[in-house]
């Protein structure tokens, strides 16, 4: 048995004359494939609804219709099943029609049995790829929306519902936060959500060029605009025409071209560098920083008219001590990513690797995270990630846990004032919400902040 039969699938067989059709079958079988058969185009479709085909061989002509017309049902209906035609005679029309409507070839029965195995094998590596194709692009898509964001807390799910809401309008959105909080990852699963997905997602970080560089890889420019300049170039604003421009970091983009892109907001028109002729571009933008946009207008570091025309909606992105309920399902999502990627076995996480991570206070937040997992799964030899993996920072770092059990602690009376509230509304949060007079959310951010369970 050829050793390909480990990744082959199921054959259908149509075909209304009967003994031909069992012999076909059982010199398909012999082969290590699963064979259906059927008589006839309706009993066939029935076969292919109810059972997971990889490839027909269908004959031409039946008692209920023809083999090369049923082939464009077949693949609406199943794009993924390959299908090869069988005829008694041979007319260079049908074939060249049966090629048009997506058969993989086209054979004459009888005088071409022995191409029918190869031919086979040829079909099912198809569609062993397509399926490939398939799952890659539903894993991307999986990345890229939110669903794809790890975690559960609350402050999470507040803000995933927020960027659901806009992503379905083409407003302007700012996402702010600190640095390694994961505002790309926000804006592409907005994009994915929005009307333009499967556009042109185009993220530029502000902060990477100098000036000069910038304003051309926004722009574009014409060859011959500036020295270095040997020919035509398009900018992101053109490259995101239909889609989205992410712009990173807008909070580091120099005053001269603040003034450019508020333009290009206000009349979806722009100019190459080198260039006096207006081009049009109709782009959804979602910006982002880590700094605080209205004391950078307010002294004046930062376009006020432009920061009003970004901050049409804004989503505050929590930083991970303030969500430590997200540290346990990241940490087991970056480590299986990581053991698949280095061909690691499953691995194991051991509940002291956990609880040193869930009490660091990640000033680099999710990217630090990863970054700290990655580290840790190259380093591991026993299958088990255990404390002495990680950096001696997070190793040696106080146990905010207890240090917040001082006395002499502000923070520690507040933990503890809010345990006793919860204690008496016997775990009722809103009732505790309630006489803490505080807001539900508040209180959520707050547990998440002390760990309380």
């Amino acid at each position: 048995m050829n050793s390909q039969n480990q990744i082959l699938k199921n054959i259908l067989i149509i075909d209304d004359e009967e003994k031909l059709r069992h012999l076909l079958a059982r010199i398909i079988q012999s082969e290590g494939f699963d064979v259906f058969e059927a008589p006839d185009l309706k009993s066939g479709f029935k076969k292919l609804e109810t059972n997971d085909v990889d490839v027909v061989l269908c004959d031409v002509k039946l008692p209920d219709g023809n083999g090369v017309d049923f082939l464009q049902k077949i693949k609406s209906a199943f794009p993924l099943t390959e299908v090869i035609l069988l005829t008694a005679f041979g007319k260079i029309s049908d074939g060249v029609q049966a090629m048009k409507n997506g058969a993989f070839d086209y054979i004459v029965k009888g005088d071409d049995n022995d191409k029918i195995i190869p031919l086979l094998y040829k079909a099912l590596e198809k569609v062993q790829l397509q399926k490939k194709v398939k799952q890659l692009e539903k894993r991307i898509s999986d990345t890229y929306s939110f669903d794809g964001i790890i975690g559960k807390s609350k402050g999470l799910e507040q803000v995933i519902d927020l960027a659901k809401k806009v992503s379905t309008t083409d407003s302007t959105v700012l996402l702010t936060g600190e640095t390694g909080t994961g505002k790309e990852v926000f804006a592409q699963a907005i994009h994915e959500n929005s009307n333009r997905a499967g556009k042109s997602f185009v993220a530029l970080n502000c902060s990477t060029f100098s000036k000069e560089i910038l304003e051309s890889e926004l722009f574009g420019h014409k060859q011959g605009a500036f020295t270095g300049a040997i020919k035509d170039k398009k900018g992101f604003i053109e490259e995101a025409n239909g889609g989205t421009l992410f712009l990173d970091e807008i909070g580091e983009m120099p005053l001269e071209l603040q003034s450019k892109l508020l333009r290009v907001l206000e009349t979806n028109e722009y100019i190459q560098i080198g260039d006096t002729t207006p081009r049009k571009s109709n782009f959804r933008l979602i910006a982002a920083t880590n700094r605080d946009l209205k004391t950078e207008s307010d002294e004046h570091r930062f376009r006020s008219d432009l920061y009003f025309r970004l901050n049409i909606f804004e989503i505050k992105i929590p930083p991970l001590r303030e969500r430590t309920k997200d540290i346990a399902p990241l940490t087991y999502y970056f480590a299986e990513k990581f053991s698949l990627r280095g061909n690691k076995k499953e691995l194991i996480i051991d509940p002291e690797f956990l609880h040193k991570l869930e009490t660091y206070h990640w000033p680099g937040n999710v990217r630090e995270l990863r970054n700290v997992i990655e580290r840790s799964v190259i380093l591991v030899v026993d299958d088990i990630l255990t404390q002495d993996l990680l950096p001696y920072e997070i190793q040696h770092q106080m146990d905010h846990t207890n240090k917040t059990l001082s006395a002499f602690s502000m923070q520690s009376v507040e933990k503890l004032h809010i345990q006793k509230v919860l204690n008496y509304t016997k775990g009722n949060k809103a009732e505790a919400a309630r006489l803490l007079e505080i807001g539900v959310a508040t209180l959520y951010r707050k547990l998440d902040e002390y760990n309380i369970q």
